[in-house]
């Protein structure tokens, strides 16, 4: 079992634990800039209502790069505002991380190796001890120090060893320092590279994984890679927090982690939901349902399971045992429990019906 390291606490932001007992955590990556909130209170807003929308689908952390002051400035107006744990990702200039500290930010993502002299490092840590925040090492097999990249380039090493190393030998500066808030994340863009490189570390070191696959793709390849890598470690123990990295939104990415970590048997309760793919028997349009109800669904609190079905053959028979499910039948749509038919609406009517239905359970 790993060490616990805690991020928030700070302000209104609430206080987390990572690693030991803790569930596997969510994580996601803000995807637009932050560096023109001042005099721009409708995206400040919006972001605000955009956090607590993935904090409803079960996102615990979010992550935002922080290239310049202005950008150091607008995180510090968010946490200041927010509930959830937020990270800068720092790369560079070791002087945006201190500009972070002044306000609530949970923890800072650094690589020592590319923030220059050890006196920078120290800088951050005395800020994060200071603070009480905590600090993520961040490796990847494209940023890899240069020894380790020739050895690699010659064969004499493996790129997850690679990982491994470098990761091991960045945590030698907090150990020096003192410093033990530490979580560690190692990401490769190929699956088997991702699993081998944390395997390795989890042999020798109690500090707490962020595990990923970096650069995972699309919507739909980047959910295989992770749920293939996500898998494999967290049957092993290994893992205390994720993020599924896709070319596509916060939402799908927090979705994706979800469902991947309930399947896991690492998360439960809530929602769960169970529809169709949609065939030529189709007498209701399932996609444009469940897209329209999917995040409301999953922001729930109710232990229960909905049934999302197209035609009666796949509605109260193979959806029996939702407690609640909707499908559809020559413009009308069935409402069932546990296989029992309630209520048959016309199409037009069926989210005013499921809506009542659903908020009846």
């Amino acid at each position: 079992m790993t060490r616990t390291v805690y991020l928030g606490g700070s302000g209104r932001v609430r206080r987390i634990g990572v690693g030991g007992e803790e569930p596997v955590s969510i994580q996601t990556m803000w995807k637009e800039g932050i560096d023109d909130l001042d005099g721009n209170p409708l995206k400040f807003e919006r972001i605000l209502s955009e956090i607590q929308e993935l904090e409803g689908l079960g996102c615990d952390i979010i992550r935002f790069a922080v290239p310049d002051v202005k950008s150091a400035e607008g995180l510090c107006k968010i946490a200041a505002n927010a509930q959830m744990p937020l990270v800068a990702d720092i790369h560079f200039d070791y002087r945006l991380a201190l500009e972070c500290l002044k306000g609530d930010v949970a923890a800072i993502r650094i690589n020592p190796g590319n923030i220059g002299s050890r006196e920078r490092v120290d800088a951050v840590v005395n800020a994060c001890k200071e603070k009480g925040a905590a600090i993520r090492i961040g490796v990847n097999s494209g940023s890899l120090p240069q020894k380790l990249r020739e050895q690699v380039e010659a064969g004499i090493l493996g790129r997850a060893k690679a990982l491994a190393l470098a990761a091991a030998e960045e945590c030698k500066v907090f150990e020096e320092l003192n410093f033990d808030q530490v979580v560690v994340s190692m990401k490769a863009s190929s699956v088997e590279e991702t699993v081998l490189c944390n395997e390795e570390f989890a042999k020798e070191f109690d500090i707490p994984l962020h595990i990923g696959v970096t650069e995972a793709g699309p919507l739909i390849g980047g959910i295989v890679k992770s749920t293939l890598a996500f898998s494999r470690l967290l049957n092993e123990g290994i893992g205390n927090t994720i993020r599924v990295s896709l070319s596509s939104s916060p939402k799908n990415e927090v979705i994706a982690g979800r469902e991947i970590l309930r399947e896991c048997g690492k998360r439960s309760g809530g929602v769960q939901i169970v529809s169709c793919p949609r065939c030529g028997r189709q007498g209701f349009d399932v996609h444009a349902f469940v897209e329209r109800w999917q995040s409301r669904l999953l922001a729930s609190k109710k232990n229960v399971t909905v049934a999302i079905m197209g035609c009666a053959v796949n509605g109260p028979g193979e959806g029996k045992h939702a407690d609640l499910g909707i499908a559809g039948a020559g413009g009308k749509a069935i409402l069932f429990k546990k296989g029992k038919i309630m209520r048959t609406v016309d199409e037009k009517d069926a989210d005013n019906a499921f809506e009542e239905e659903f908020n009846s359970l």
